[in-house]
């Protein structure tokens, strides 16, 4: 086969042996046709690196940044990795091609009083999703409260637990009831990307409000359901809900942005690096492979350090 027809070999390779997301996996897919379609009639076996070249120049006249770029590059060099591998191609012709470089935007985060006023006590009137119905009887009334009640509970517990211990959405969203135990004592274990598994701690205000969730947990949840987090049908929530109910929250508690769950994650990592300091510790919190990953919320530290300074050093004031 050539290697423009062993294409379908790897990213099912990434699937099914490599254990590659699904979004991952699409997104090799695209930036392999990308390859196959600036390559036109020339094999990919006679790609050499000026074609490489050539071809990151023409994406980038496109409007494609470095980080999508980068992202493309390493799509190809591993394809070709893995046909070197199976003794299809001799050489590598994207090895020693780099993307140019972009400026790297620092994540937003909130601060330490927008995430308190964020997680305050749970809301004395919670967001609905719907309004009730002008003609609903006072039993229908009094469901629509009660259940309002427990997306309350929920939601905080929720809320509570991504700033807690800076978990990824689709972490949170995957927890099963069987986690409580953990909880209680004080951590939990997720499993992270590449089906990598890490213990985080859990803080006070997220184990009581977890346990307050808990106790109140089977009167929304189906009969046999394991997810600690449920949907008002009783099913495990979806991820689109948890973020909707997130920015609920921000705008009812008058927050000036929109808050999303990566907002509490980041929040999560850059408040614990301002305390501590312990850069390692935060990598291993959030489940980073890499320390370069985690090493952006130094900046932000920086970024902190900077607006104090500005503010208060007699030179630095602007007249």
């Amino acid at each position: 086969m050539t290697p423009s027809a062993l294409v379908p070999v790897w990213l099912a390779e990434l699937a099914d042996q490599r254990r590659q997301s699904p979004h991952t996996v699409a997104g090799y897919r695209h930036d392999l046709e990308c390859l196959l379609e600036l390559a036109g009639e020339t094999p990919l076996e006679s790609l050499t690196a000026t074609h490489i070249r050539r071809f990151v120049g023409v994406l980038h006249a496109r409007g494609l940044g470095g980080r999508t770029l980068a992202r493309a590059l390493s799509a190809w060099r591993g394809y070709y990795r893995w046909l070197g591998r199976r003794g299809v191609l001799a050489r590598n012709p994207v090895e020693g091609v780099r993307a140019p470089k972009s400026p790297r935007p620092l994540p937003k985060v909130l601060s330490p009083d927008e995430a308190n006023r964020l997680l305050g006590d749970a809301l004395r009137a919670p967001v609905r999703a719907t309004s009730p119905d002008a003609g609903a009887s006072a039993e229908d009334a009094d469901a629509e409260t009660s259940r309002a009640a427990l997306v309350a509970l929920r939601d905080q517990a929720m809320f509570e637990l991504f700033y807690s211990s800076g978990l990824r959405l689709s972490e949170l969203a995957s927890l099963d009831v069987d986690c409580l135990a953990d909880i209680a004592s004080g951590e939990v274990r997720v499993l992270g990307k590449r089906s990598k598994t890490r213990q985080v701690p859990v803080g006070t205000r997220a184990r009581e409000a977890i346990a307050a969730w808990a106790a109140q947990r089977e009167a929304l949840a189906a009969r046999g359901e394991k997810a600690l987090f449920v949907g008002v049908r009783g099913a495990r929530i979806a991820v689109r809900i948890i973020e909707q109910q997130l920015e609920r929250r921000a705008v009812a508690q008058g927050l000036p942005m929109r808050v999303h769950p990566h907002m509490l994650r980041h929040s999560f990592a850059s408040h614990v690096l301002q305390s501590s300091g312990d850069l390692r510790a935060v990598q291993e919190m959030l489940g980073h492979a890499s320390i370069a990953s985690t090493q952006v919320y130094t900046h932000l530290d920086f970024q902190h350090l900077a607006k104090v300074y500005d503010a208060a050093h007699p030179r630095a004031r602007r007249k």
